[in-house]
């Protein structure tokens, strides 16, 4: 089972990036996730120092991947979306469906991000024939219809062809829209946000009037309120044939996350529960995505 670090999904200053990665590069992943998913207004570093900062990591001889926006409002956008397609040396993540026609126009194989919507085996077989190596399968999916899509690949010997990744330890990306919750939540237009979303490198935490843990607000991401937590299943997706676990980053903590689950590969048990956070499981037993199971 390999280990992949996914993009950064919040908004850090560049130092505080270059830091992370330059970390990361001493760390016992195998796969490093590199790039803007959420906001195009995120320009702390532009696509070209993306991709200067993605061919930095690959040269420690970790395979390196360029993510895309997962959501698309504007050509200018688009042209960054392209920019990364074109980037002439690095595998991509496509996170929209604009990033998937660019590569596969260009016959270049591709990784189909979370927010790609593939939830049968025929959809994973267009998109293996347009150059789909991998795909990591939308977080609301339970772990046996995900295992019912890989044996399906398997009876129409096409299972040889791709990699699956899954979203195993972090806020679970839920949603996307064109509001920014983020500046909403504190009385700012989206267009003169002034970068709040900087303020909280982790998101921004929204309770019921409960007091429950419900979201994360992440600009114009929705997250699920508690981490999802799937580590301790770690064995039963390697007998599936999942292939790649992904952690997605924090502010705090990250390495040592890292190293706790390398070093504790080998045990039939990988608990992580006591880590300080609430945690859910809920979709991968087909039950509401905030339960524990």
């Amino acid at each position: 089972m390999k280990l992949s670090i996914g993009p950064i999904l919040y908004f850090w200053p560049k130092k505080t990036i270059h830091d992370f990665y330059h970390q990361i590069i001493e760390s016992p992943v195998d796969i490093v996730y590199v790039g803007e998913t959420i906001c195009s207004k995120r320009r702390e570093l532009s696509s070209k120092d993306w991709i200067s900062l993605a061919q930095e990591v690959n040269e420690s001889h970790k395979q390196v991947v360029l993510s895309t926006l997962a959501l698309i409002e504007a050509r200018s956008e688009l042209s960054v979306v392209k920019k990364l397609c074109e980037n002439g040396e690095l595998l991509v993540e496509a996170n929209d469906m604009a990033a998937v026609q660019f590569l596969s126009e260009r016959g270049l194989p591709f990784v189909a991000g979370h927010s790609i919507n593939i939830y049968n085996t025929k959809t994973l077989e267009i998109l293996c024939k347009q150059g789909l190596i991998r795909w990591v399968p939308s977080v609301e999916l339970s772990g046996q219809q995900i295992e019912n899509i890989l044996e399906s690949a398997h009876k129409h010997n096409f299972a040889d062809q791709f990699e699956t990744e899954i979203f195993s330890y972090g806020h679970l990306p839920l949603a996307y829209s064109a509001r920014c919750f983020t500046s909403r939540a504190k009385q700012r237009p989206k267009d003169d946000c002034e970068f709040i979303c900087i303020d909280y490198p982790d998101g921004l935490l929204l309770d019921t009037q409960e007091d429950e843990i419900l979201f994360n607000l992440n600009g114009i991401q929705t997250q699920s309120g508690k981490k999802a937590n799937l580590l301790p299943q770690w064995r039963q997706m390697q007998n599936m044939g999942v292939d790649i676990m992904r952690i997605s980053p924090q502010s705090h903590g990250t390495i040592q996350l890292i190293e706790t689950i390398h070093n504790c590969m080998g045990d039939q048990q990988l608990d992580l529960a006591n880590d300080g956070t609430e945690h859910c499981n809920g979709y991968w037993f087909a039950e509401e995505g905030m339960s524990v199971v």
